[in-house]
């Protein structure tokens, strides 16, 4: 009688690392911070756009809410053409969109053509689409097993870097003076640099930014690539997705903890002004605080996923953290010392914005071998979604009944999501199909 031999193992493939993994990932987080700038480059000096456009509080708002807005409906022909097209032309297309909404801008610095400088962000909200679900993608495709989250994190550190420059520069470029003419040149000035270095990021990208390395980072890696693309559907993945119950839960709890920093950051500056009138530029460093707390916090948790792959454990702690930062916000933002909202808003985005992340990292565990991509593009869609229902919901509710009440709303979703995040089943796919890999 024959015996059934077992089935053998798929031969070990060539694998390299390369140096120029670095400078790709790098390049990424260059044109991420110069796009996530201009996310709060409008809301962090709110009253003197207002002023000079003769808009109101919800219409200056939405300059931030747009960006959200605009990723819903188009992150899923954005992941389409990711799959299918790969990352350079993505890497194309979102620094060519970024600078052109940068050049959009700095024709709209006239008090009628607010139309024309919404049109510069909308341009600039698209690009984002391009961008945001990236650096989870960039890490698997030119990084190592033992590198993976730590390059993920790096590309993060761009978006949040443009955003911490976001909270600090538009204040200091654009002073609160009465003179319409004077103001209408520090906001030309501001326009301009950000044009320049759009510019010059997409001539960047045009020479150097390359689709993927010749042989691949990983055995997992070189799996992916051996898919036959005929076997690969982009509808059949997404249903995949929806259908794994550990990582929907993911989607909902990570869009209730960036949802709600997307709250604070378009907010932050009317919080300021109303307990410390006349404070715009230090309601711009309190914002640069918290997001420079938070890169620290995403390089930290990167680093340590790498050495300790406690991908639940570590997200469940920075959670709880994240809901724990906004309650001594809370709490603190009315005491009347400047100094202590800065260092309760610091603890805030050491955990809220360093889950940023975790979450994408976790996402791609959960739902190997599936596009991180795509993974990503539902976590950020789910964040977009619950950023502005938040924003428009908190927004109403400081007007209406102050800050405190407002912020309470937010602390109570945090709560939920909290407690939806020991819920998640811990199935580690990527980890799994390594470990088999070394194993054989």
């Amino acid at each position: 009688m024959d015996v059934e031999e077992p089935p053998a193992e798929p031969p070990l493939q060539p694998t390299r690392l390369y140096v120029k993994r670095w400078f790709i990932v790098l390049l990424f987080s260059s044109y991420s911070l110069c796009n996530s700038y201009q996310w709060i480059q409008y809301g962090i000096i709110s009253n003197i756009f207002m002023r000079y456009y003769d808009v109101s509080t919800f219409t200056i708002d939405w300059m931030s809410m747009i960006y959200m807005l605009t990723y819903i409906p188009f992150i899923f022909p954005v992941t389409w053409l990711l799959d299918k097209k790969g990352l350079r032309v993505v890497a194309l297309v979102a620094t060519a969109l970024n600078c052109a909404g940068t050049w959009i801008k700095v024709l709209s610095v006239r008090p009628d053509l607010f139309a024309v400088t919404f049109l510069g962000q909308f341009c600039c909200s698209c690009a984002q689409v391009f961008i945001l679900g990236m650096p989870s993608t960039i890490a698997s495709v030119w990084f190592g097993s033992e590198e993976v989250s730590t390059a993920c994190s790096i590309g993060v550190f761009g978006n949040q870097l443009g955003i911490a420059i976001g909270f600090l520069l538009p204040p200091i470029l654009v002073p609160n003076v009465e003179d319409m003419d004077e103001l209408a040149g520090h906001i030309r000035n501001m326009f301009y640099i950000t044009a320049g270095v759009a510019t010059f990021l997409f001539i960047l990208v045009i020479i150097v930014f390359q689709e993927r390395p010749e042989l691949p980072p990983t055995q997992a890696q070189a799996r992916a690539r051996s898919l036959p693309p005929e076997q690969y559907s982009y509808l059949a993945s997404i249903l995949r997705l929806v259908r794994n119950r550990p990582f929907m839960l993911l989607v909902v709890t990570y869009g209730l903890n960036v949802g709600c920093f997307y709250a604070v950051g378009t907010l932050l500056n009317r919080m300021i002004i109303i307990h410390y009138p006349g404070e715009e530029v230090n309601a711009g460093r309190i914002g640069l605080t918290i997001v420079i707390a938070g890169m620290v916090g995403s390089l930290i948790c990167g680093i340590w996923l790498d050495k300790t792959k406690t991908y639940k454990q570590t997200t469940l702690v920075v959670y709880f953290m994240s809901l724990v930062g906004m309650v001594v916000y809370t709490s603190t933002l009315s005491l009347g010392h400047l100094w202590v909202v800065f260092v309760t808003a610091g603890s805030l985005g050491f955990f809220m914005t360093g889950y940023l992340p975790l979450g994408f990292e976790f996402a791609v565990e959960l739902t190997y071998p599936e596009s991180e991509g795509t993974s990503s593009g539902l976590l950020n869609c789910s964040a977009q979604v619950f950023g502005i229902i938040f924003t428009i919901c908190q927004g109403k509710i400081i007007d209406t009944y102050g800050t405190l009440p407002g912020n309470i709303f937010l602390c109570v979703f945090l709560l939920i999501g909290a407690g939806l995040t020991a819920l998640i089943k811990s199935d580690l796919r990527r980890q799994k199909a390594n470990k088999l890999v070394k194993i054989a």
